[in-house]
């Protein structure tokens, strides 16, 4: 950490500048991204493409496969997600709630990318932890009827709902795809106030910005 952000710790080539900003970070990006209206759902653009002549368009991903390029996503509980090609020529961020998880948000973008599965890493910046994440058994269905491995990724609490793990489902649903480089995970924005926002805790809140850039 340094500067007011979090520098992705993963094994990405030189090119590459990943991370994720603190609450009231004034840290400037390496370049300006093309922003998303994030809408929670599955949809992916691509950088620099026509989706963007009318402003921010609905979508919860971005790639982009060319120099200077910076993709981004805004967070408050919601996984960011950011990915690089091993050889460092393609990038993508993805929003990561979980009715865009739920959605198929990180298959669309894999297949979205023109690098093949086993060269992708992907990071997990800071999200809700299993912990202080409740939801719902219509939460949990939706997940287990698309990937029954979910299943993993609850556990049932003492009111009888289900404390579910961003991060484990983010990564099971890589592993479907044959993305089996992951990293990060473990930060927890709803526990570190003194870092984070968080929508869940704070009700009202500003947003985290996670990036990556490709030089």
């Amino acid at each position: 950490m340094s500067g007011g952000w979090i520098r992705a710790q993963w094994p990405a080539p030189p090119n590459i500048v990943a991370g994720t900003t603190l609450r009231e970070s004034e840290y400037k990006m390496p370049a300006e991204p093309q922003w998303l209206n994030q809408v929670h759902g599955a949809r992916v653009v691509r950088w620099g493409s026509t989706d963007f002549d009318n402003g921010e368009p609905e979508a919860d991903a971005i790639v982009a496969n060319v120099a200077d390029a910076c993709c981004a996503v805004r967070t408050a509980d919601c996984l960011p997600i950011l990915l690089c090609a091993a050889d460092g020529t393609e990038i993508a961020a993805i929003h990561g709630g979980w009715r865009g998880l739920a959605a198929g948000i990180i298959e669309e973008t894999v297949a979205t990318m023109s690098t093949a599965p086993k060269d992708l890493l992907a990071w997990f910046g800071p999200a809700i932890s299993q912990p202080a994440f409740e939801v719902g058994s219509e939460v949990r269905d939706a997940f287990l009827v698309t990937l029954p491995v979910a299943a993993d990724a609850f556990v049932r609490n003492e009111s009888g709902r289900w404390q579910a793990d961003l991060y484990i489902i983010a990564a099971q649903r890589f592993d479907s795809v044959g993305v089996r480089k992951t990293f990060g995970g473990g930060l927890c924005t709803h526990a570190d106030k003194a870092r984070f926002y968080s929508y869940r805790r704070d009700g009202e809140t500003g947003r985290m910005l996670s990036f990556i850039y490709r030089a």
